[in-house]
């Protein structure tokens, strides 16, 4: 599943949006920036006329108010271009601050459905790569491309006035010009979104391959792995030669398109200048101009050339934006706590169901193991009964309520779910933990450790709570890290836990220690535990056994057991092991 990439008219309304909504900055930018044009203009308007003045005759007083008013438009505009520049960037900054701020708004409120569907390598790539790629273009590129159409319409204007017969050379290159720009903004989105993928695919492999380094080099797949990521690298060289290729095309156009109108000036002003319908230093300030302008244009071109790049970046970004909530909140308050599960269906992809038809009743404050072999739907169920996904079939309500009626917050409030997973965020241990309670004093993060087993380590720390972690920091292991997600756990409270293998990463006794210690602080809460240990099953109220996506068995450990069925040949051939 790729996410979304935002279309035309989506792009040129949020782009509009961006724009009103710093009209006044940008005003004031473009109106610096146009003064300094308008100052850039004086130079080859009083060489011209200097160079008749001098032709017919002039003082030598003339000449130097002449060359002072020249001095001061340089210093003008040179105070101009400063204070223009400045504001451009102060600009920039807000703009591209509010862009990453909504980009980081939008990515913590996407389904988590659809992150696991679309995987992290695009969603990645987007956040990092395609940011990173549009700051430049933020900051700078929206100002100086009005300011380079302010300036080129100001420049020709200026020849225009200066003599409007000899001015007429200076679109001899526009044809050109034209149809060098139209054929490269034809195939230069296209190029530029499929260069955009690329690298987000190479991304994704990286990725995995980092993360799951032990298990290739368990398996043997690095062969494999270096060819998969041998292939994307390919992909990526293809997408950027095209791209580089139609910039090859481009420049060499352009060039033309800026000599032609020096020539054609030169040659035409000199057969006026003859005939007596233009001056020489007409002649001269309308060269000039045609070599002032190249300036503009020519940024004008690497600005549309830069867009390009960022507006492929930029649709994928707010492409993210359009991705359906999969659940709408309807606003209902849950008046009680049990959770029950009917005629359930969950498919990852249509037609092929992972659980068919499950009816489950979670009476409050019970404990309840789910166990299976290997791909039975487990963890599935326990997601489904956390609320991550709504159910494909069926319903999952709490106190009458479907879970995917309830808004995320409030959800998050009734059910919880630990995985086998885990995060640990740059920061300290304290803000790591107040992610589940924001308001949390030092000593409620310090009983939440302890009824995980983790004050122990904590408080050996040389700054304890405050303890640097995640990237640069101290690094936890496995274990440590699961704990402080289990810790969040005991801090969020909710009425409703389910644990999918969350102590895996601890060795046995230890994960035993540590059930113990959660057991006395989640008394009186429901809880979910789905384990591949079956101490677990041997502690809880009830347990489940769920197989090929139905519950093939549930009741106590002892009368399962005494049954003989299927979860008794589990427990006996665990007992073996």
């Amino acid at each position: 599943m790729k996410l979304p990439v935002a279309d035309g008219p989506v792009l040129r309304s949020r782009v509009a949006d961006l724009l009103k909504m710093h009209r006044g900055a940008l005003t004031k930018v473009v109106a610096l920036h146009t003064g300094a044009a308008v100052a850039g203009l004086a130079g080859p308007w009083l060489l011209g006329r200097i160079i008749d003045d001098v032709r017919t005759g002039t003082t030598p007083s003339a000449l130097n108010v002449m060359a002072a008013i020249l001095a001061v438009a340089v210093v003008l505009q040179t105070l101009l271009v400063r204070q223009a520049q400045r504001s451009s960037i102060v600009l920039g900054e807000q703009v591209f601050a509010e862009m990453r701020e909504d980009l980081i708004d939008t990515v913590t409120s996407l389904p988590l459905s659809t992150v696991e569907r679309a995987g992290t390598g695009d969603l990645i790539a987007r956040t990092t790569n395609d940011v990173d790629r549009i700051n430049f273009t933020v900051r700078f590129g929206v100002p100086r491309v009005l300011v380079s159409v302010a300036s080129i319409v100001l420049t020709v204007l200026a020849a225009v006035l200066a003599n409007g017969l000899v001015a007429l050379g200076m679109f001899v290159g526009v044809p050109l010009l034209l149809i060098a720009c139209r054929w490269y903004l034809k195939r230069a989105a296209p190029g530029y979104l499929r260069e955009s993928a690329a690298y987000a695919t190479i991304n994704g492999s990286l990725t995995e391959s980092v993360e799951g380094a032990r298990t290739i080099d368990a398996l043997g797949l690095g062969r494999r792995r270096r060819n998969r990521i041998d292939d994307d690298i390919h992909e990526a060289f293809q997408a950027e030669k095209y791209t580089l290729w139609l910039r090859t095309w481009l420049f060499p156009g352009l060039d033309g398109a800026f000599i032609l109108p020096i020539i054609a000036i030169l040659a035409w002003g000199a057969y006026l200048a003859s005939t007596g319908q233009a001056t020489v230093g007409a002649v001269t300030t309308v060269v000039l101009y045609a070599v002032q302008i190249i300036g503009p244009v020519d940024e004008l071109i690497f600005w549309l050339d830069e867009i390009q790049v960022g507006t492929a970046r930029l649709a994928r970004i707010f492409g993210v934006g359009l991705v359906k909530q999969d659940r709408e909140a309807t606003g209902a308050k849950p008046e009680a706590q049990d959770i029950r599960a009917r005629d359930l269906e969950y498919a990852y992809r249509e037609g092929q169901n992972v659980l068919h038809g499950i009816d489950l009743d979670l009476r409050p404050g019970e404990r309840l193991a789910i166990v299976g072999p290997s791909g039975a739907g487990k963890s599935t169920l326990g997601r489904m009964l956390a609320g991550i996904h709504p159910p494909t079939g069926g319903k999952v309500s709490v106190g009458d309520v479907p879970l995917v009626d309830l808004e995320l917050e409030d959800l998050r409030g009734q059910v919880a779910l630990v995985t086998q997973e885990h995060h640990v965020f740059v920061g300290t241990l304290a803000q790591n933990l107040r992610l589940a309670k924001e308001d949390a004093d030092d000593e409620e993060l310090a009983e939440a450790l302890r009824a995980v087993d983790a004050w122990g380590w904590v408080a050996a720390l040389e700054h304890g709570l405050e303890t640097e972690v995640g990237s640069g920091g101290v690094t936890l292991t496995p274990a440590q890290a699961q704990q402080i997600a289990l810790a969040r756990l005991v801090l969020l409270d909710p009425h409703t836990l389910v644990l999918d293998e969350a102590t895996s990463l601890l060795d046995p006794r230890a994960a035993r220690h540590l059930e113990r210690s959660l057991s006395a602080v989640l008394t009186g809460r429901t809880v979910v535990a789905i384990a591949h240990r079956l101490h677990t099953a041997h502690d809880a109220d009830r347990v489940a056994v769920v197989s090929d996506g139905l519950i093939d068995e549930i009741g106590p450990h002892d009368e399962l057991v005494a049954a003989e069925g299927s979860y008794a040949a589990l427990w006996h051939s665990w007992q073996r092991e």
